[in-house]
């Protein structure tokens, strides 16, 4: 009898060690959909709704929601290994600290702030994605409207939906490798996060840029640079706004260098293929050239009426520039204190920023 109950005992364990993790991250997901569901900080983001397109961003959101809980009520009830899952942990890691403070194991730490991340991430991806598919599909609406009667001005085709078309393609591209990487870990897809950054200005000068917090950050900075500039002269207005989309190809394809790895404040394995052979930060120097550039319109305005007005323009875009500089310092000390690879990826790739210069 004994050998016989220890196999039973241990598929009971099993079994109640499934049912408390998918009722862990079940908790931590249903938390994090009611918070993007029903604030107030999420409205505009939910409202959005493609012409042509019933579903709005909040329905996206739940249906969303829905499956994911199948797919983990799928994956802890039908996964072989049975281990307890980061939400299990944080669950009682966020116990132990209500309790003592002091006390919050190392383990228990990563648990929690890794379910922290994706809690704050993953619904706001979705609500990007769909935003940034819905905007695309719209354009690409238009533009094939407005020649199907019979428009044939290159440049007002550009400017009225062939820009933003182009834009929205690579945005979508971009937030689609995040979306999945803050929804998927699998060890078969080597993104499992090792570790999340622990420190406070790693997880500050990332959230300033993400909703609500840029809303502040903005405030404090300046800037709201529109991303369609517009020139006086045509040949640099569509020369100009072409590096612009070149700049956010390079951004696009820095976050598929990432693949399923792609999410921020985490370790997950170094990469070094694509724009990473060549500087460490490309999609940052990809973000900031084109924020450069669609500020040019906005700084000329400005310095007409005064220099200190233009002053204040060109400061503000520095400004952000500084904190995507910070971002990505305390993006490095995070690698270099959790994986002795990173060094010597950066003795490899020398370059933060531009080939040659910085």
């Amino acid at each position: 009898m004994r050998y016989v109950a220890a196999p039973a005992a241990r598929l009971l364990l099993q079994d109640h060690t499934r049912a408390k993790n998918l009722a862990a991250s079940t908790l931590f997901a249903g938390l994090a959909f009611a918070v993007y569901r029903y604030s107030p900080h999420t409205v505009d983001l939910r409202l959005h709704t493609p012409s042509r397109i019933s579903l709005n961003g909040a329905d996206v959101l739940s249906l969303a929601f829905c499956v994911y809980l199948l797919a983990l009520t799928y994956f802890f009830l039908c996964n072989a290994a049975v281990v307890e899952s980061r939400a299990l942990i944080a669950c009682r890691g966020l116990r132990t600290w209500l309790r003592h403070p002091r006390r919050l194991s190392r383990d228990a730490k990563q648990a929690l702030l890794t379910v922290l991340l994706k809690m704050f991430f993953a619904p706001l991806m979705v609500l990007f994605l769909w935003g940034a598919f819905g905007r695309a599909f719209e354009n690409a609406s238009l533009l094939w409207l407005a020649f199907a009667n019979g428009e044939r001005d290159a440049l007002q085709l550009f400017n009225a939906h062939g820009f933003w078309l182009l834009f929205q393609l690579t945005l979508l591209v971009d937030v689609g490798w995040f979306t999945v990487g803050y929804m998927v870990e699998r060890s078969s897809l080597r993104n499992t996060i090792v570790s999340v950054d622990p420190t406070l200005v790693g997880w500050l000068v990332t959230l300033a840029c993400y909703p609500p917090f840029n809303a502040l950050t903005v405030r404090v900075l300046g800037g709201n640079v529109a991303d369609f500039p517009h020139f006086t002269s045509t040949a640099v207005h569509v020369g100009m706004n072409t590096l612009l989309l070149l700049a956010m190809v390079i951004y696009a394809s820095a976050s598929v260098a990432l693949g399923w790895k792609a999410s921020n404040l985490t370790h997950r394995g170094i990469v070094s293929g694509g724009p990473y052979r060549y500087i460490r930060h490309p999609a940052y120097t990809a973000k900031n050239i084109a924020w450069w550039i669609a500020s040019v319109p906005a700084f000329t305005l400005a310095w007409q009426a005064s220099a200190m007005q233009g002053l204040q323009v060109a400061g503000a875009t520095l400004a952000w520039s500084g904190l995507y500089v910070l971002r990505a310092l305390t993006e490095e000390d995070h690698l270099r204190s959790v994986d002795e690879h990173y060094s010597k990826y950066c003795e490899a790739v020398r370059f933060r920023f531009l080939p040659g210069l910085i």
